[in-house]
C-alpha cells in the first residue's frame, strides 16, 4: 500500500481525495480507489483562500489523518506527496522539498502559473529523479475518455471547442485568470488536441472569454470560460467522420484522476507529459496576455 502526504487543506480537493482513497464511511463503494493510503497531512498555509482550512482541518482529523505542523515532517513517512494547494503560484516552493527528498509528487491544478516556475519544478524532478503529474480531473471524465477510447472509429481529429466555469480568483494576483478554473476546460482542450498551439487570441467579457488557438498543424481549438448563466462542462469535436457534441459530468471524476495518480505512484511514470503541462501554462499565459490587451494574437512560448 502506497503511503501518501498531502499538503495545504484550503481546497475541497484534500477532504475528496481522502474519501474515496481511505474508503471513508459513508462514501460510496463505487466511489473507493485502491492502492494508496493518505496516511500524514500538513494543513499547511494559504495566502488565496485561508478561510478554507479550519474547516477541512477538523474533517481530515475526524478521518483519522494525522497531522503535522511543518511540511517537512513528512519525510521519511510517505512514499509520495499530493501538493494541493488551490493557489497555483506557490506550487514550486511547496513541492520543492519533497523532490529535493526524492519523492515524486501529484501536484493539483494549476502545476504552477507561470512557465519559469513549471521549468524549475520539472528540471527540479529531473535533477532528483521524483516524477511530477499534474492534472485537471476532467481530463479523466468518463465522457472524455469514452471519446478518446474511440479515435479509430471518429477518425482525425481537426478541432475541437471545450467549455466550462472560468471562475476568477477572489485574490487576482494568484491563479490569474483561466489558471483558477478555466483551466479544466482548457485540460480538456489538450486531451483531445495534444501539444503543439502556437498562438491564441482571446475575447475576454465580464460574463465569459473565448480563446482560440492555432496549433502548428492547421487544427484549431477553442476554449469558452462561462462566468454567466449557466456554466456546466462540455465539449464539441469535429473529426474526420462525424461531429460529436458531449455535455460532461462531474460525478465520477475524482475517481478517474485518483485512479491515474495511485498508477503515477506505482510505476513512477506521468500519464501526462511534462512537456504537454508545460505548454498549457504557457497557453494560459498567452491567453491571459491576449485577453488584456482586447484579443491582440499572442505566441505560446514555452
Amino acid at each position: 500500500m502506497i503511503r501518501l502526504g498531502i499538503l495545504d487543506f484550503d481546497t475541497s480537493h484534500v477532504v475528496e481525495f481522502t474519501r474515496r482513497l481511505n474508503h471513508i464511511e459513508g462514501t460510496p463503494e463505487e466511489q473507493w480507489v485502491e492502492g494508496a493510503r493518505v496516511v500524514i497531512g500538513c494543513p499547511g498555509e494559504s495566502q488565496l483562500m485561508p478561510e478554507r482550512i479550519a474547516g477541512f482541518t477538523e474533517q481530515m482529523r475526524k478521518f483519522g489523518v494525522k497531522l503535522v505542523e511543518k511540511p517537512e515532517e513528512m519525510i521519511g513517512k510517505v512514499d509520495g506527496m499530493l501538493i494541493e494547494s488551490v493557489d497555483g503560484t506557490v506550487h514550486y516552493e511547496r513541492a520543492r522539498p519533497f523532490l529535493e527528498a526524492g519523492l515524486p509528487c501529484f501536484i493539483d491544478k494549476p502545476f504552477t502559473c507561470s512557465v519559469p516556475d513549471a521549468r524549475k519544478i520539472i528540471e527540479l524532478s529531473t535533477k532528483c529523479k521524483a516524477a511530477v503529474f499534474s492534472s485537471s480531473s476532467l481530463r479523466y471524465a468518463p465522457e472524455v475518455t469514452a471519446y478518446q477510447q474511440q479515435r479509430e472509429k471518429q477518425g482525425a481529429v481537426f478541432g475541437v471547442v471545450t467549455w466550462g466555469p472560468a471562475t476568477a480568483s477572489p485574490r487576482p494576483q494568484r491563479n490569474a485568470g483561466l489558471f483558477h478554473y478555466g483551466i479544466h476546460a482548457v485540460e480538456m482542450l489538450y486531451t483531445f488536441m495534444g501539444p503543439g498551439c502556437q498562438q491564441v487570441v482571446n475575447v475576454y467579457e465580464q460574463g465569459a472569454e473565448v480563446v482560440t488557438g492555432r496549433w502548428k498543424d492547421g487544427r484549431i481549438g477553442t476554449v469558452r470560460g462561462l462566468r454567466q448563466g449557466a456554466t456546466p462542462f462540455g465539449f464539441t469535436a469535429f473529426a474526420e467522420k462525424g461531429v460529436l457534441t458531449r455535455a460532461v459530468e462531474t460525478r465520477y471524476i475524482y475517481r478517474e484522476l485518483l485512479k491515474k495518480v495511485v498508477e503515477f505512484f506505482q510505476t513512477g511514470r506521468s500519464p501526462v507529459p511534462p512537456e504537454e503541462t508545460l505548454e498549457i501554462i504557457a497557453f494560459i499565459e498567452a491567453a491571459n496576455a491576449s485577453g488584456s490587451h482586447h484579443g491582440q494574437p499572442v505566441r505560446v512560448q514555452v
